[in-house]
């Protein structure tokens, strides 16, 4: 792949048009919220912090994509995420490659599968559903008629909020604090400033579960993302977008607890990390070259600032990564499981498992979609499932000359990815997962096919 370039820094400049839109989409007082088997609650009795749902649309010439974003957990039912991705689809004559509808992943907002209505509470459901989509659809349509002219950059930095999270204790494999671990702590900001030069909005790209809040919780939030947001936006007065990682291995070391407290420190963590990173962000039509070598009292490279002309080329691509599943059970025997289960925890266990049964059918094979936009010089990579951050990783060191974003839970869910390593062990992310061995060592090198295609059709 790539040879970084040892005389330049990562230039990732971008002209377009840019909108954007906010919408609250706090779900009411009662609806189904039980995300964890352990949890005593069906219903949440409080708001800890509103949910928000983000839109950035984009235009450059002909092409156009739009990013959706939302504080909402996970898709247990494919059909109700096709749903509302087609109704926005069809209403505003998009691609199916140029929009993305990603999730923050929180563990602590409330069902969004309509297969839960009987659940307590689950009779909300459909109705919120239907506001989802309503609000999804206000944003895109007030991002396409606020248009402005601008330009976009992204830098990478470090947070130190993520830690591995499997932890291996006696001969068992526990999904928590592991220091053992060496976890992926990048960090991507991007920043988009009008052609006044005017910041407009910032976007945090980083991979790290929102499980701060878990089993003992009763509050609607969205987790440490939710303070993440007010420690950015209190300093720069514009809106932060999140954007979830290949966080599949990844969590804060303080989670699964009930106190708010908690879930602030981690997210004012990421806040801060986010502020020091957007310090040293320079604008989108200068990036830091080597400019002359200097006799000192030793030989000094010094380096500054050269004006770079803003890369126009938006590029949305959709490629299809085939996997193996594993040999699956069947639907009928998951539900018989299911029906004569009377442990609150294993029922909810298998009737998540019956949903994402459901969601396979009798496929051996799964076809993985997978978003690639260019950006200019920036990459964004998204697709549905729980990637481990190995995929980040690997993918990132392929292409060192480009800033590349990362989203988990985009445009639905199935399960984990995790490394062909892991499937010797009885680990919840091999177990909970339909795919088989080796299918993230074969997305990893699919991707890095794809945006190596992607690069190649603009020279």
């Amino acid at each position: 792949m790539e040879a970084k370039n040892a005389l330049k820094d990562v230039n990732s400049n971008f002209g377009a048009q840019f909108g954007l839109a906010v919408r609250d989409i706090t779900p009411p007082i009662g609806i189904y919220s039980r995300n964890w088997g352990a949890s005593p609650f069906d219903q949440a009795l409080g708001i800890h912090q509103p949910l928000l749902m983000h839109c950035l649309c984009t235009v450059s010439g002909d092409s156009r994509t739009v990013l959706l974003t939302a504080d909402l957990g996970w898709w247990k039912n494919a059909e109700d995420e096709r749903k509302i991705r087609s109704s926005l689809l069809n209403y505003f004559q998009l691609e199916e490659s140029q929009l993305v509808f990603a999730l923050s992943h929180t563990h602590a907002g409330p069902s969004i599968c309509s297969t839960d209505v009987n659940m307590p509470g689950g009779e909300l459901i459909p109705a919120y559903l239907e506001f989802i989509q309503e609000k999804a659809i206000e944003c895109i349509e007030e991002g396409f008629s606020k248009l402005f002219e601008g330009d976009m950059n992204w830098s990478y930095g470090v947070c130190d909020l993520a830690c591995n999270r499997d932890l291996l204790v006696d001969s068992d494999y526990l999904i928590g604090f592991n220091p053992l671990g060496i976890p992926d702590n990048t960090l991507l900001v991007g920043q988009i400033r009008d052609d006044k030069g005017e910041l407009r909005a910032v976007i945090c790209n980083y991979a790290c579960h929102p499980t701060s809040f878990a089993h003992e919780n009763d509050l609607i939030s969205p987790d440490y993302v939710g303070e993440m947001r007010n420690t950015v936006e209190r300093e720069i007065g514009v809106p932060c977008l999140f954007i979830q990682g290949a966080s599949g291995d990844l969590a804060p070391k303080k989670q699964y607890v009930k106190e708010p407290a908690y879930v602030e420190a981690n997210g004012r963590q990421l806040g801060y990390a986010v502020l020091s990173t957007l310090a040293q962000v320079g604008t989108a039509d200068r990036n830091w070259e080597f400019e002359k070598a200097l006799v000192s009292g030793a030989p000094l490279a010094c380096w500054k600032e050269k004006e770079v002309s803003l890369n126009r080329n938006l590029k949305p691509r959709l490629i299809h990564v085939e996997v193996p599943y594993k040999v699956l059970p069947s639907l009928e025997s998951i539900l018989e499981e299911y029906e004569a289960c009377t442990d609150r925890v294993l029922k909810d266990r298998l009737w998540r498992k019956y949903n994402t049964r459901k969601s396979i059918g009798e496929k051996q094979k799964a076809s993985i979609p997978v978003w690639l936009w260019k950006l200019g010089n920036a990459i964004v990579v998204a697709q549905a499932n729980e990637a481990y951050s190995l995929f980040q990783k690997a993918v990132r060191e392929a292409f060192p000359n480009h800033c590349i974003a990362f989203i988990n839970i985009a445009n639905g869910y199935v399960g984990y990815l995790a490394t062909a390593d892991l499937y010797d062990k009885d680990i919840y992310a091999v177990w909970q997962s339909p795919y088989a061995k080796g299918s993230l060592e074969i997305l990893i090198e699919e991707t890095k096919i794809g945006i190596t295609k992607l690069l190649k059709d603009e020279a």
